[in-house]
């Protein structure tokens, strides 16, 4: 069962969420909260699969609850959806630094809002190709932080550091597979091969770290 907490100022929107996600028979919704403060509580008691994080909240906001959450050894195991009202939100490049696992618009189908929470629960990202090309532009125009850069990509094999280069460049297990000519399972056992060295608690941070390393440079 994927037990899951919705985060979200907004009461209709718990609501709406809550409902479709019951009804899943895999799916339950096992607490909500309607500030950061609270959701970081219900997250340290419940520790569940997923959270649904909105960014804008009173008091403590969703961007220091998923700090606070991604950087806590116990909660490792915790991944955090963030809701936007918008896909190309402001705080999504922030988000993803810090170790978000996807986006998800406030609006979204309901059968991808389902598909969504299964993808990441399993240690799957969720980057929509508009979503990875923000990522990239924001990635050309910073600086790299000193306290966010990866662990050094030579602990990787050479097909490693090309399939996170793939990964990188917003490519699904199932695409990487026909550009390298490989077995889906294989060029997922290479992903996840290369989170467990380089400590990424999942695809997005992959992304993170494939550009901050210099293994892949934006276009320019």
């Amino acid at each position: 069962m994927i037990r899951v907490v919705l985060a979200d100022d907004q009461p209709l929107v718990r609501a709406g969420f809550r409902m479709l996600l019951d009804a899943e028979e895999d799916i339950a919704v096992v607490g909500e909260a309607d500030n950061g403060a609270a959701a970081l509580d219900l997250v340290r008691a419940l520790q569940p699969d997923v959270v649904l994080m909105d960014i804008r909240m009173p008091g403590v906001d969703g961007l220091e609850a998923l700090r606070q959450i991604t950087g806590d050894a116990a909660l490792e195991g915790v991944r955090v959806l963030v809701l936007t009202t918008f896909e190309l939100d402001e705080y999504v490049f922030e988000a993803v630094r810090l170790g978000a696992s996807g986006f998800l618009v406030k609006h979204t189908q309901p059968a991808d809002l389902v598909r969504a929470v299964r993808e990441v629960a399993a240690g799957e990202a969720l980057l929509s190709p508009s979503v990875t090309r923000r990522l990239i532009q924001e990635f050309a125009a910073r600086p790299v932080r000193p306290d966010l850069t990866p662990p050094t990509m030579d602990v990787l094999t050479d097909r490693e550091r090309e399939v996170v280069a793939l990964v990188a460049q917003g490519l699904t297990n199932e695409e990487i597979a026909i550009e390298l000519v490989l077995s889906p399972a294989t060029a997922r056992t290479h992903v996840s091969r290369a989170m467990v060295k380089l400590h990424a608690r999942d695809r997005a941070q992959l992304v993170v770290f494939a550009y901050q390393s210099g293994l892949v440079r934006p276009a320019t």
